[in-house]
């Protein structure tokens, strides 16, 4: 069953990091993933850019013409700064992976099991 692991991380905190520590922490991320991909779990892991970079596409109203934001977003505190999909029997052993992840000492990890829009 397919879970998703997302990095959810206060926005600004990259910034704040000098570039040795930066490149450690994602080392640490990077190994992690190595570490899933080995056990046979992980389907997918990607690092995102900070949503400085992002546009969000909406409609106003249903049917309505899509409008764009661009990035940052002013009334957002965190950003979705990555992740991992895996493949695990559980969701209690989705929890205890995402238990092991790094983020967890500078982020929030949450975890989503994958499933059609219409499954509640």
């Amino acid at each position: 069953m397919p879970y998703l692991l997302m990095i959810i991380e206060p926005r600004g905190q990259r910034a704040t990091r000098q570039p040795a520590e930066a490149a450690g922490l994602y080392d640490a991320m990077m190994a992690f993933a190595a570490d899933l991909q080995q056990r046979g779990v992980l389907l997918r892991a990607e690092s995102l850019r900070p949503d400085e970079h992002a546009v969000r596409v909406s409609a106003s109203t249903p049917g309505g013409k899509p409008r764009m934001l661009d990035g940052p977003f002013a009334e957002a505190r965190e950003m979705i700064g990555g992740f991992f999909l895996i493949d695990v029997a559980t969701r209690d052993e989705a929890v205890a992976i995402a238990q092991h992840c790094p983020a967890v000492n500078w982020a929030s990890v949450e975890v989503r099991e994958c499933a059609p829009c219409h499954v509640r």
